[in-house]
């Protein structure tokens, strides 16, 4: 059964070439008699030479306007080659730790908000339905809300460019926001972080410009691993927050982990590339999964049939 567009949802339509025109910064839609006033966003491009093939006109939720044009550009150049490599952990105390020790905090855009949205909340409840205070105040909430991710989307835009181009490549975890977010605990705090998006843009940025996303398996064990020595340890709880290796004595905080996670994703570009390393526990993008690492190696091929030995007296 088809899901029909809430009136007070987001509102698309989308023009074909023959429905519309341009005429210097003016844009002509079909079966309207004046033209519409657009801000371009792209200083660096001509609106008039653009010769766009259909044009998308929305009013979101806030009661904002955009317009999209669709337009065929050649694809932009790599970015210079970059030899380093880093490992991120995602979090939620901090937004990201390094496998170099630089953490990237938390901006909390929505505990800014938080407050005035309640209070835009409360009011909305209190209005009567159908009535033109209601929709008011139901705008009201939508650009508090609209703020609050406009903030996160330019925060995530910022940080996965510059994270492209610094390093060749980008080594994260497989986070399963959506199983995740089932804990009812947890499920603000994660829902607020964007990891989903984030890793969204990191992939689509590394595809483009020519740099490598190495995403490590999420059943990989990252926080029980030492990476000093390599010991797994069998059981650790989540009310542990640090923890000493048995075999070498080094210290660990289980919330840096992140060079656990460079040195998988250094394996899976190893073996993308044709080196020697296997990429066992690590996601492939676009592969089917690889098996695990234990007699994935070929044996030797020996010439003649092979034969049962048997000993003396059998």
């Amino acid at each position: 059964y088809p899901r029909f567009k809430p009136r007070r949802g987001r509102q698309s339509a989308t023009y074909t070439r023959s429905a519309f025109r341009m005429r210097g910064t003016d844009l002509w839609l079909a079966k309207m008699t004046a033209p519409l006033k657009v801000t371009w966003t792209w200083p660096g491009t001509d609106l008039a030479a653009l010769s766009p093939t259909s044009v998308t006109v929305v009013r979101d939720p806030a009661g904002r306007w955009f317009v999209t044009f669709h337009a065929e550009i050649p694809d932009p150049a790599p970015l210079p080659a970059a030899a380093g490599a880093i490992g991120i952990d995602l979090g939620l105390t901090d937004f990201a730790v390094r496998s170099d020790g630089d953490r990237i905090p938390h901006p909390r855009h929505m505990d800014r908000y938080e407050q005035r949205l309640k209070r835009y909340q409360r009011r909305h409840a209190r209005c009567q339905k159908n009535s033109a205070n209601r929709r008011k105040a139901a705008r009201k909430v939508a650009r508090a809300h609209a703020r609050v991710a406009d903030a996160r989307r330019d925060f995530l835009q910022q940080e996965s460019t510059r994270l492209i181009r610094s390093f060749g490549v980008i080594a994260m975890e497989d986070l399963a926001a959506k199983n995740m977010v089932r804990n009812r605990k947890l499920a603000r705090a994660i829902s607020r972080t964007g990891w989903g998006e984030f890793r969204r843009q990191l992939d689509y940025k590394a595809q483009r410009y020519g740099r490598t996303l190495a995403v490590a398996d999420r059943w990989f064990p990252s926080s029980k691993t030492c990476s000093a020595c390599g010991f797994v340890l069998a059981e650790l709880d989540l009310g542990t927050r640090q923890w000493t290796c048995p075999a070498c004595g080094t210290r660990h905080d289980r919330d840096v982990i992140a060079k656990n996670i460079l040195a998988a994703g250094l394996a899976a570009a190893a073996a993308k590339n044709g080196g020697e390393a296997c990429g066992a526990d690590v996601r492939h993008e676009g592969q089917p999964p690889v098996q695990t690492a234990m007699k994935q190696k070929p044996r030797p091929a020996r010439a003649g049939i092979p034969a049962l030995q048997l000993q003396d007296g059998e």
